[in-house]
């Protein structure tokens, strides 16, 4: 099983976007999903797969915070 971590679009261009993940930049693929400078994504196997709500954004980092503390 693979969990996604919800990143934050930096910048976008040719069919790639930077995504940061808490301070780690990565380039991911956007051909399956149009985003822009400030969205928040999920990206697995270097695509982007999903746009997300701010808060929804947020209340996934706290799970997942709170599972390390399991």
């Amino acid at each position: 099983m693979c969990v996604a971590w919800p990143g934050t679009v930096i910048s976008c261009e040719d069919g790639s976007a930077v995504v940061d993940f808490s301070g780690n930049r990565v380039t991911a693929r956007t051909g399956l999903v149009d985003v822009a400078p400030g969205d928040k994504v999920l990206v697995h196997a270097g695509c982007v797969l999903q746009k997300m709500r701010e808060e929804e954004a947020e209340e996934m980092k706290k799970l997942f915070e709170a599972l390390g503390d399991v």
